[in-house]
């Protein structure tokens, strides 16, 4: 099978399983497992923030961040497509209380005007606005990526607002290899940030909170009422070391090949897609006369593995697993099954 569904269905390699099973282990819970605190430094240098958390998931990160900057009763502003208010199970309002104001924009992408018209007056009626939350690159957007510059004025404009900034970066990796743009300078202009392991790295599990010692010493204790603090997870945390050092710069591999099999789509004539709109990893293409899931259903038959997203629209994801050659399998696939 050529499976295109996700960058989480990657599976670590024999190199990263020899790490994981020589890595030290202690009790992380009790601060003990020096291959977690080590990862959890790394990741902190890496983001230039002076401590990091190591989380299950990228949807436990996200959910701590919120928690820890807001109260109940709070207003938080996102996009409509953002993981955080999509993706997450209602997890905002269930775990921490919170509303969602959404603030509209082609591809996950909003402007600081948006933001500014979507910020209401202080108001007993109205919940205090907090946080405003940021993902990088845009899952639903397609991997859109928000450039340093689109960055900067959006942070910006929140903090004349005085709202904490959260960076949703589970794909920050690939904004800064697509951008030539060290990761440090992008979360430089957020509170906090959350990084993932198992998407584009390829470890089998784990992501990142990063933020000032206060916050994640607060965070700490919200990952413990979450359900996410863990034991010997040093094993895990390894894998996580070597995603970092051996498959950051890979990841370009991953932006060739979506690129690739966008411009091989548009000579698919059932197939709407502009090869512009693929920035990083995610290629999403539309098929207006043809209902996806069906689509979808038969490519599986035919040894490819696709996510409809929509009535209508498809996702490929390139990933480690994939190379050029099954990229051009897969578009040969999907012409065959579209012309059946």
């Amino acid at each position: 099978m050529i499976d295109l569904r996700s960058d989480t269905i990657t599976q670590p390699t024999p190199e990263m399983r020899q790490v994981m099973a020589n890595a030290q282990v202690g009790d992380d819970v009790l601060g003990d497992d020096p291959t977690v605190r080590a990862l959890e430094e790394r990741v902190a240098n890496l983001l230039g923030k002076s401590a990091a958390l190591f989380v299950p998931s990228g949807t436990m990160a996200n959910q701590i961040a919120v928690r820890t900057h807001t109260q109940p009763g709070d207003e938080i502003l996102l996009h409509p497509d953002s993981h955080i208010y999509y993706y997450e199970a209602g997890a905002t309002a269930a775990l921490s209380g919170v509303i969602s104001r959404l603030i509209p924009g082609p591809n996950g992408i909003f402007t600081p005007k948006s933001l500014t018209q979507t910020l209401r007056p202080s108001d007993p009626h109205f919940a205090p606005a907090r946080l405003l939350c940021v993902e990088n690159t845009h899952n639903r957007g397609g991997g859109s990526l928000w450039m340093l510059d689109q960055t900067r004025d959006i942070c910006n404009t929140a903090r004349k607002a005085n709202l904490k900034i959260h960076l949703d970066g589970a794909r920050l990796w690939n904004a800064a290899v697509a951008t030539d743009t060290p990761e440090i300078e992008f979360a430089s202009h957020f509170d906090s940030v959350s990084v993932c392991f198992s998407k584009g790295l390829g470890a089998p599990v784990g992501s990142a909170l990063a933020g000032d010692a206060d916050f994640i010493h607060t965070a700490r204790r919200f990952r413990k009422q979450f359900g996410g603090g863990m034991r010997q997870a040093g094993i895990l945390a390894a894998a996580a070391l070597y995603a970092i050092d051996h498959h950051r710069d890979r990841l370009a591999d991953d932006h060739q090949n979506a690129r690739t099999l966008a411009n091989l789509l548009t000579e698919i004539p059932p197939i709407h897609i502009n090869p512009a709109d693929t920035q990083t990893n995610i290629v999403r293409f539309d098929t207006p006369n043809h209902l996806a899931p069906p689509i979808a259903d038969a490519a599986e038959k035919q040894g490819l593995l696709l996510l409809a997203t929509g009535p209508n629209t498809l996702r490929a994801v390139t990933n480690l697993s994939v190379t050029a050659d099954d990229i051009r399998s897969a578009a040969g696939t999907l012409k065959k099954v579209l012309a059946d």
